[in-house]
């Protein structure tokens, strides 16, 4: 059990199936469980809904890590290609910082840890989800990479982005997370933090690959 917790942008999600590609494991992508009750919240109407009303919709959510990949699914439709939009991560942040939404989701993620070994990536893995993983890695960079890095991903799908609009949606989202009352933003006491502004992801995984032989 690997968890790969950090700020968005930061290569969570290429490192952590990367990873699991390298060991036959299986990956949880858990920001997609947020951002696919945002679609559900935004397609509703919910957003001013109380908690539990939000928190209903998990229901209606289903997870399955399938090897290197991560598949959800809403109302029995596969938004998987949908949930890569950026509108999908700002509709996931202000999701996330619901208190009875975060613990509707945490059966859901704890029920993905199943052989031969998971890797999971998020802001919470590490501190509340799987507190007794083997391996925690806090993983962040610079909010400038994040954004140039997030920038990049967006031409490479065709969609237009912004740098200066890219940097200050990472901030705020950023602080959204670190200030929320439930599960904030931070590194879990045992883990260890790799600063990725300048690695490549493959260079990540191998520093992650190298750390962890006796566990894998």
């Amino acid at each position: 059990m690997v968890t790969i917790d950090g700020p968005g942008g930061a290569g969570k999600g290429t490192v952590a199936a990367g990873l699991a590609r390298r060991l036959g494991w299986h990956w949880l992508d858990s920001g997609s469980l947020y951002r696919a009750l945002g679609w559900l919240a935004a397609r509703e109407k919910l957003f001013e809904a109380p908690d539990e009303t939000l928190a209903d919709l998990a229901s209606r959510i289903n997870v399955v890590p399938a090897g290197p990949d991560t598949h959800v699914t809403a109302d029995g439709q596969d938004i998987r290609e949908w949930l890569r939009e950026e509108k999908a991560g700002e509709w996931a942040s202000q999701i996330a910082v619901r208190p009875q939404v975060r613990k509707q989701l945490l059966p859901l993620q704890q029920a993905c840890r199943i052989p031969p070994g998971l890797i999971t990536d998020g802001r919470d893995m590490g501190t509340v989800v799987f507190p007794d993983a083997v391996l925690k890695v806090y993983l962040t960079a610079s909010p400038k990479s994040r954004a140039e890095r997030r920038l990049k991903q967006l031409n490479a799908l065709g969609v237009h982005g912004n740098l200066t609009d890219l940097t200050r949606e990472i901030a705020a989202r950023d602080e959204r997370d670190r200030t929320r009352a439930l599960s904030p933003l931070s590194p879990a006491p045992d883990a260890w933090v790799i600063d990725s502004t300048h690695l490549s992801a493959e260079q990540v995984i191998e520093q992650i690959w190298e750390a962890g032989r006796c566990f894998f």
